[in-house]
């Protein structure tokens, strides 16, 4: 059995920035990651970021995420693709497969990076070729080069929804809609201000009725909702497209802190069910942190921060750090955290989190 002091699980956004962060320290660190490169969703963000320059501003994802990469291997993180943890065992043993083989992995600490999955949306015929989630069809489109369609419908305006239109106009394809079971767009104003100068329409309490097709998706039926959220009857619309991206929220991907036994709480505003943890990012069960939108669902730059204040938690508990060095830096994220929870898409996010935050106080 391997042993190690830290390992990660999830190399994204969260999982390589508290890699950076611990073995900067002095920790030896093990980044494990189930692709074939790490990076997680900044690999198939080809639009620049916005915000900051802390926050790489003016950087598309992936060179953010090749920059985060090269600085985790520079810091001396040992780097482990193709290889899937499919669980925790007594508390700090990780069950790793990779090409068929299994192993183990012993690590004093260990941070779940493990990021968030895409909640489906059931509808007749959704189980039809053509519907999937707006991040399958983002994958197929920047990392594999694949077309999912030629014609979408978009379901959901958030900004996963908005970014996924955009980019499916890049590759060459059409949008024929994007419906909005709320009555206000989801996403920020200059993603829905692209599309809008598309010509693309975006029909805010609109939901998709149904998808038809002879064995794949060849149109859909979407209707209006009233403000009790239910169909309107004599509002039905039917539009032509081979391809529906459901876009309707992500939760977090928390498997393996439910095999740890962590506590949970619901959280909504987080995505659901989510691990309890302290300010540092440890979960109630001691030596295991949480980054990113496993912690709750939010932004890339928000789980940069989560990772890098995890990450120096981790080596701190491994003496790694004094603890005036710890709290100075872990001043400077929380006030970076708090910059970008503020603002009317930050801050019921940033009511919610302090209520996990509270609940996880030891």
């Amino acid at each position: 059995m391997e042993i190690t002091e830290i390992a990660v699980v999830g190399g994204g956004p969260a999982g390589l920035s508290a890699s950076i962060e611990a073995a900067r320290a002095g920790a030896k660190v093990v980044l494990i990651d189930e692709n074939a490169r790490p990076g997680g969703q900044l690999f198939k963000q080809i639009h620049k970021f916005f915000g900051s320059k802390e926050h790489y501003s003016g950087i598309r994802g992936y060179d953010i995420g090749r920059r985060l990469l090269n600085e985790a291997e520079e810091c001396g993180a040992r780097v482990l693709l193709n290889t899937a943890v499919y669980g925790i065992f007594d508390g700090n043993v990780l069950g790793l497969v990779s090409e068929n083989r299994s192993s183990f992995l012993k690590a004093e600490n260990i941070i779940l990076a493990t990021g968030a999955s895409e909640n489906p949306l059931a509808f007749p015929g959704w189980t039809l070729p053509g519907v999937m989630g707006a991040g399958a069809a983002q994958t197929m489109i920047n990392v594999w080069r694949v077309l999912p369609g030629n014609r979408a419908l978009i379901v959901g305006s958030g900004n996963v929804g908005l970014i996924v239109a955009y980019q499916i106009l890049q590759a060459g394809a059409s949008v024929a809609a994007i419906v909005e079971a709320a009555p206000r767009i989801g996403g920020y104003g200059v993603h829905a201000a692209k599309i809008r100068r598309m010509g693309i329409p975006i029909l805010v309490s609109h939901t998709v009725k149904e998808a038809f097709g002879d064995g794949k998706v060849e149109g859909a039926t979407i209707v209006q909702l009233d403000e009790e959220w239910k169909p309107i009857p004599g509002t039905e619309s039917t539009m032509e497209v081979d391809l529906i991206c459901v876009a309707v929220g992500l939760e977090p991907r928390s498997e393996l802190a439910w095999l740890a036994g962590c506590d949970f709480a619901y959280i909504p505003q987080l995505g659901g069910l989510t691990p309890i943890h302290d300010e540092n990012m440890e979960t109630s069960v001691p030596g295991l942190f949480v980054a990113g939108d496993v912690a709750g669902v939010e932004e890339a730059s928000t789980a940069m921060e989560e990772g890098r204040l995890a990450g120096i938690a981790a080596a701190r508990d491994l003496g790694y750090m004094d603890g005036g060095k710890f709290e100075k830096m872990k001043l400077d994220i929380n006030q970076r955290l708090r910059a970008l929870r503020s603002g009317p898409f930050g801050s019921p996010r940033f009511e919610a989190k302090q209520r996990l935050l509270g609940m996880g106080r030891r």
